[in-house]
């Protein structure tokens, strides 16, 4: 049977190399250090003050993290997929030739003196990026469940990394625009430099709308089956199937509220330089997009709090 001895704590333990009669000393320069050599690092984790204080600081703090985020969404994406990134131009491709078809061939509708298949394409490809991203932001919150119980980390991570990982899907299917292009043998123009803005249009579109949607989606979880009905009115609300021309002149400045409006067709005139050059309606989407934003980070900051509790 095994024996247990009790030791006091201040006894010390005896060194079964040494002698019995040697001293039970140690030299000071192995001494193990003390709680004043070794300063504990004490990170304290409060809720936000205010309205207003959004730390986004800490974001570039936790860059990381962020950078694992994105790579798992691109991964996981196209896991176990038979024709992997070539869903990407799939979809966008079939929805063109539905829409020259319908819309085009049948309904005779305008394209501005653009081929059909340009007209659509040109519209598709900021469009899926979008709509792809608010998508997978609104759910992003409610599928990252267990890591927001168990860990912290800034909650900002969440719905950015999907709006920063669908633009791999966004370049592979411009690629296949600038081809469609070139085969209508049209040449960049000086306006394709507006194409870095029009695209960041997009991108805070995408953020500020999920962000809306991703904090009510954790509090309500029938947000998500309103959002894919939400994406289709808001599609046809978008000069996606038409131009913005058969929108009366007195009203442009009403569209232009639709931040997507401001992007696509802000798209076509970069890549093919027909239409209108960004006016009043490229304004209007600007500052609807500023305030969609603005709004949504503060919304979101303000039900952080409560996230963790209702997911």
């Amino acid at each position: 049977m095994a024996s247990v001895t009790s030791r006091s704590s201040d006894e010390p333990l005896p060194n079964p190399r040494l002698p019995e009669n040697a001293p039970a000393t140690v030299p000071q320069n192995l001494a193990a250090p003390t709680a004043a050599a070794r300063p504990a690092v004490i990170t304290r984790i409060a809720p936000p003050r205010g309205w207003f204080d959004l730390r986004l600081s800490e974001l570039w703090a936790y860059r990381e993290l962020l950078y694992f985020f994105i790579w798992r969404d691109v991964k996981v994406r196209y896991k176990q997929t038979v024709i992997g990134v070539a869903w990407v131009v799939i979809q966008p491709l079939l929805t063109m030739g539905v829409f020259t078809l319908f819309f085009g061939r049948l309904a005779k509708l305008p394209s501005d003196g653009l081929p059909y298949p340009v007209f659509y394409f040109s519209a598709l490809v900021p469009w899926t990026y979008f709509a792809t991203a608010l998508q997978s932001c609104t759910n992003v919150v409610v599928e990252n469940q267990r890591v927001i119980t168990k860990v912290y980390f800034p909650r900002l991570v969440l719905p950015i990394s999907p709006v920063l990982s669908g633009l791999v899907d966004f370049a592979i299917g411009f690629v296949v625009l600038m081809i469609v292009v070139a085969f209508y043998n049209f040449r960049p123009t000086p306006a394709i430099l507006w194409l870095p803005a029009f695209l960041l249009l997009a991108l805070l579109t995408a953020l500020g709308v999920g962000l809306w949607m991703s904090a009510l989606n954790a509090l309500y979880r029938d947000v998500r089956y309103i959002v894919p009905f939400l994406m289709q009115f808001w599609m046809f609300a978008s000069p996606v199937a038409y131009p913005s021309s058969l929108v009366p002149q007195r009203y442009r400045w009403l569209y232009g509220l639709n931040p997507m409006a401001g992007v696509i067709d802000g798209f076509r005139w970069a890549i093919t330089g027909h239409g209108q050059p960004p006016g009043p309606q490229l304004l209007a989407s600007t500052a609807a997009v500023l305030v969609i934003l603005v709004g949504g980070l503060l919304f979101f900051q303000r039900m952080e709090g409560a996230i963790a509790d209702r997911v």
